[in-house]
């Protein structure tokens, strides 16, 4: 049975052929609106989700398919303690495929061991978000047409944007790619994650902690907010929260064909005038992971009836 925990369990011709189908669903959605009927997707969902928790299930409705799930932790058995694993095996019994998000890293692997259905890590923690990056790679295809010989600019939150970690992961695995890393000092780059996808492959990289320095060398810019809910201390969040703005100005400086993506929810990190720059991707982006979601969900089903 094939699952989805992190974006290396794929390889990179699934997921050109996962980019094919969704760009297939866009151009012709009546020809999957049947795809998964009679098919049950759970959304369990231990930490609060916009984009992700919807997009899953409005994947799973378009192909004609049923959902069940949560949206919070205090709506479910976790609040009276019951185990990730419990609640996966129970789960299984009335679902065809789960999609889960869960604060701590490591949750999908407990997961696993009690699932007899596939599946896919809707986000852990700061590690892994496997689903977000496909949404990001569908982009940068449809947008820039290729992901060979790009620089791949990520500002803000390196250390617990999950996000980022695994996007790094992903575009590592193409030919040319250079990373700039613009975050501040106490943001950096997971150590594990630069010598395991940049070090380790020779990968060409530049840190900074300077946005405006960088930006006209970027063919993808890619921006996270800066995350309250992974810091102990407000105080060091508060400092932190607004160190970079993508501003008018600092668009002026960048590329014609730059395009700026963003995972949302954004706070004050993208000023709302960039929104109607023609290079501002991140609403585009979060139509896209609807897409590709019907796409993984078709994939994973598909193995499991093998």
């Amino acid at each position: 049975m094939k699952n989805l925990i992190d974006i290396l369990d794929l390889t990179v011709e699934e997921i050109d052929q996962m980019i094919t189908v969704a760009n297939d669903i866009i151009d012709h959605p009546e020809n999957y609106r049947e795809a998964c009927k009679y098919k049950t997707l759970a959304t369990l969902f231990f930490e609060p989700s916009t984009r992700t928790r919807l997009s899953f299930e409005a994947a799973m409705l378009e192909l004609g398919g049923r959902v069940i799930g949560f949206s919070e932790a205090s709506s479910s058995s976790a609040a009276k303690g019951e185990s990730v694993a419990d609640t996966i095996a129970v789960v299984s019994g009335y679902a065809d495929i789960i999609a889960m998000r869960h604060p701590k890293e490591g949750a999908p692997i407990v997961a696993l061991s009690k699932a007899t259905v596939p599946i896919i890590n809707a986000g852990d923690g700061g590690h892994n978000h496997p689903t977000q990056t496909l949404t990001d790679l569908i982009t940068i295809k449809r947008e820039k047409g290729h992901f060979d010989n790009l620089t791949v600019g990520l500002c803000g939150d390196l250390k617990f944007g999950r996000t980022v970690h695994s996007l790094i992961a992903a575009m590592s695995r193409y030919a040319g790619i250079k990373f700039v890393l613009i975050s501040p000092e106490e943001l950096k780059v997971p150590s594990y994650v630069k010598n395991a996808y940049i070090k380790a492959k020779g990968i060409p990289y530049e840190q900074t902690t300077a946005l405006e320095n960088v930006i006209d060398k970027l063919d993808v810019l890619y921006m996270t907010r800066v995350q309250r809910e992974r810091f102990f201390n407000e105080e060091d969040y508060l400092r932190l929260k607004d160190c970079y703005v993508l501003t008018p100005e600092k668009m002026a400086m960048a590329k014609k064909d730059l395009i700026v993506l963003h995972p949302l929810p954004r706070v004050n990190e993208i000023s709302v005038a960039v929104d109607s720059d023609p290079r501002a991707c991140y609403f585009r982006q979060a139509r896209y992971g609807k897409f590709i979601r019907m796409a993984l969900i078709m994939k994973l089903l598909e193995e499991a009836n093998k």
